[in-house]
């Protein structure tokens, strides 16, 4: 087992990663700190791995486990599927020394982590995400919320976990859709600051594709570890955290254009990466073989590289402007100077903006 710490002070928090580990006895009860816990997971994941979670909780007899199996999709991260956590814990009679365990995806981490926040004003909470993007991504770092729809993630808190437990075995159930969409925000990693991860990446997409355990774990481990460096330095986006949403602010417009589900997160952000790519160059930041080349791992990654063809530039416009990185009117972007190296911008050429916005039929061929 790896152990990554986030360091926040008292906030500071354990990410556990390596196969097996839901199998071991008591892992998680270091981190429960009364004798009440919630399992929220969902109708997907349940038949899978909630059974070996809760005979792992239950070696402690003191402990009382509620479980809550809630539908999965990215359109049931709503304020209505939220509210059916506030009935269990109050039907239950959970108090503030509580846990609430999240088991599942993005999704069931998201809403699950906003529910511990805001119940009785906070409780505790653990991250135990078994998808490879929640992995790598959406379990680390006390992003919580649900979905709007004019806005993806638009209400939320930020709200840390106790521990975050990453088994890579849970991986292989995934569906190969799913494992691609993953996929995405672990090349977001690599382009916007490790260009030795993104050489890396590309000598073993195709083995991370296949599943080999060793190098999911290697994967995960580097995606943490860039994570939890930039958390400790900006918790609550205010500068630095905001390079992580490379990709986001054009995806984010594809999942709200689409109907979210539609296009997975994953997807949409592999997508948004390709046009960030595009308007870098249009700027003179990147050549065009270094686009192509972000292009092309995405590509191999068995991910979208242009975005859907009946989105316009207006439409794409609208939906950016709801985006929580906007900032005293003007979108922000995370762009490319370089491979490796990205930065946010709000002064964009309109002109230039604009030509990649329509350029996805563009992207496509290219």
């Amino acid at each position: 087992m790896l152990k990554l710490d986030v360091e926040l002070g008292e906030r500071s928090y354990p990410i556990l990663i390596g196969p097996g580990l839901l199998a071991q006895s008591g892992i998680l009860r270091p981190y429960i700190k009364g004798s009440r816990v919630l399992v929220v997971t969902n109708d997907v994941v349940a038949p899978l791995y909630l059974e070996n979670l809760l005979a792992s909780l239950q070696q402690d007899s003191s402990l009382q486990v509620d479980t809550l199996v809630l539908p999965d999709g990215e359109h049931c991260k709503t304020l209505a599927t939220l509210q059916l956590i506030y009935d269990e814990l109050l039907r239950q009679r959970h108090e503030r020394s509580t846990t609430l365990i999240a088991l599942g995806g993005g999704v069931t981490g998201d809403i699950t982590g906003f529910a511990a926040a805001t119940y009785q004003r906070g409780v505790n909470f653990i991250q135990v995400p078994t998808t490879l993007l929640s992995q790598v991504d959406s379990s680390v770092g006390g992003k919580t919320g649900v979905n709007h729809p004019l806005g993806k993630n638009m209400i939320g808190a930020f709200y840390q976990p106790q521990c975050v437990l990453a088994d890579i075995d849970v991986l292989s159930t995934l569906p190969v859709r799913e494992l691609q969409a993953g996929l995405a925000e672990v090349i977001k990693y690599a382009l916007l600051g490790n260009h030795e991860f993104l050489v890396w990446l590309e000598q073993h997409i195709e083995a991370l594709l296949a599943g080999d355990t060793a190098l999911l774990t290697q994967a995960v481990k580097i995606c943490c570890e860039e994570k939890a460096r930039i958390v400790a330095a900006d918790e609550r986006e205010g500068g630095k955290r905001a390079l992580l949403n490379l990709g986001h602010t054009f995806g984010h417009a594809i999942e709200a254009a689409m109907g979210y589900g539609n296009w997975l997160h994953g997807e949409a952000v592999a997508a948004g990466m390709v046009m960030a790519a595009d308007l870098s160059h249009r700027l003179g930041w990147i050549n065009a073989d270094e686009a192509a080349r972000a292009r092309a791992l995405i590509a191999r990654a068995g991910l979208p590289v242009c975005p859907p063809p009946g989105i316009s530039a207006e439409q794409f416009m609208s939906l950016m402007s709801v985006d929580k990185k906007v900032q005293s009117g003007k979108v922000r972007f995370i762009l490319l100077r370089r491979l490796g190296d990205a930065v946010i911008e709000s002064d964009i050429d309109t002109a230039l903006l604009q030509q990649t916005l329509s350029a996805g039929a563009d992207l496509c061929r290219s």
